[in-house]
């Protein structure tokens, strides 16, 4: 009950602010970067709602494995929602640093997520199972990975360049996200004790949204 209670508190508050954050960003933003930044806020909130409400259902009902389809369903549905949110930062970090051509790094970006989303769509996934394969959540990682690091090559890059000071901290903030989420695929079968790092994993992601809310309020005082 403890676990119930706390899991539920902390799911509400980080889906009421990923989801007023980014529609308030995509509905009252000027200029197309603000609503762009709005659109990954509220995908964010969208798609981690598949998985943490029926996650929060499963811990006040009959527990996690007697609802694993429905918790699998949404592990999916945050698996190609998480994938496209870094494909729109891609677009952002083009935006608002001015960044022309880079053709080629567009063309990777876009192929590591479709490859990732083809990753998620093979059956051998076994959403609908409890446990899951290691293999193929190694393996459908693995690109999203990559758009991890270039994400933080390029913004790191970028930030030293112009000092900026909007996302001069988007590089240790998407760093943590996955410093934090590797593990979890990586052991949470045998230990799962490393669950808990998914809080301070979701805590990353709100620190990006406040980055862009930032962005919408500069704009404001503009």
């Amino acid at each position: 009950m403890p676990q119930a209670i706390g899991e539920t508190i902390f799911d509400v508050l980080y889906l009421g602010f990923a989801l007023t954050a980014g529609l308030t960003m995509l509905m009252k933003g000027k200029s197309p970067l603000v609503k762009k930044t709005g659109l990954m806020a509220a995908l964010l909130g969208a798609g981690d709602s598949f998985h943490l409400v029926p996650r929060s259902y499963a811990l006040w009902t009959a527990g996690l494995e007697a609802n694993a389809a429905a918790l699998g369903i949404g592990k999916f549905i945050t698996s190609i929602t998480m994938t496209v949110f870094y494909l729109i930062l891609y677009y952002v970090w083009r935006e608002y640093f001015q960044v022309k051509d880079q053709k080629n790094l567009t063309g990777i970006m876009w192929a590591l997520a479709l490859l990732r989303i083809g990753f998620c769509l093979l059956p051998q996934n076994q959403w609908l199972t409890y446990r899951q394969p290691l293999l193929f959540g190694i393996l459908r990682n693995v690109p999203f990975a990559v758009m991890g690091i270039l994400i933080i090559v390029i913004f790191a890059r970028e930030v030293r360049k112009v000092h900026d000071s909007v996302f001069r901290f988007m590089p240790l903030a998407v760093g943590l996200s996955f410093g934090f989420y590797l593990p979890v695929v990586l052991f949470s079968g045998v230990a799962p004790m490393v669950g808990i790092l998914m809080i301070p994993k979701t805590m990353a992601y709100v620190w990006i949204v406040l980055m862009g809310w930032k962005l919408y309020k500069k704009e404001g005082l503009s």
